[in-house]
Parts: structure tokens; C-alpha cells; sequence
């Protein structure tokens, strides 16, 4: 997505770090660069603020549910894994998945 114009802050950039943006985990700096870049684009503003809409939407609905704490651990770990560069299998391989396969073996 680009409105075709060049910026100082390339638009792949800035939807490659746009939840970073929306959470407020990056540097001010950066922020003051984004802020800057949805001035001048449009296409970005629009995706950032569809973006903004869906994370507020799933917060007024979802924001009171306590998170079992094995799902957040399996969604920090994959977290970890796509931050360092590493494949991400497809499907979740628990240790209960594990378990059957070597009674299966048996």
C-alpha cells in the first residue's frame, strides 16, 4: 500500500511496525516519524486508523476476559519466535500432542 509518493519514512515501514505504533512500544522518535508519515499519506491513515477501530472494538468486547495464562505463554513464545527471525510452525505441537504420538508409537 502507498499513495505513490515518496516520504521520508517509507510506507512498508510504517505497516510493518504499525501495531509497535499503536501500542506505544517504540522509541518517541519513531512515533514523531509515523505521525509525521500519516500526515502525508493517506492510504497509511486509513489502514492505521481501520487498525486503531479493530484494536478498540476487541477491547470493549474482550478487554474484561482474563487470558488463561498457558494461551498467553503459547502467543508471547510465537511472539518471540517471528521478533527473532525463526519459522513458525502452522499448527500448535503441545506437549499432550507430544504424549500421543509416543503412546501411538508404542
Amino acid at each position: 500500500m502507498s499513495c505513490g509518493e515518496p516520504h521520508e519514512t517509507d510506507c512498508s515501514e510504517v505497516l510493518d511496525h504499525l501495531y509497535e505504533f499503536l501500542d506505544r512500544e517504540m522509541p518517541e522518535g519513531d512515533c514523531t516519524k509515523f505521525e509525521t508519515h500519516f500526515e502525508e499519506c493517506s492510504p497509511c491513515l486509513e489502514k492505521y486508523g481501520l487498525e486503531q477501530a479493530v484494536k478498540k472494538l476487541v477491547k470493549r468486547c474482550c478487554g474484561q476476559d482474563d487470558v488463561p495464562t498457558d494461551l498467553r505463554s503459547k502467543v508471547m513464545g510465537r511472539i518471540d519466535l517471528i521478533r527473532a527471525g525463526e519459522a513458525v510452525p502452522d499448527h500448535d505441537v503441545s506437549v499432550q500432542d507430544t504424549d500421543r504420538s509416543a503412546t501411538a508409537a508404542e
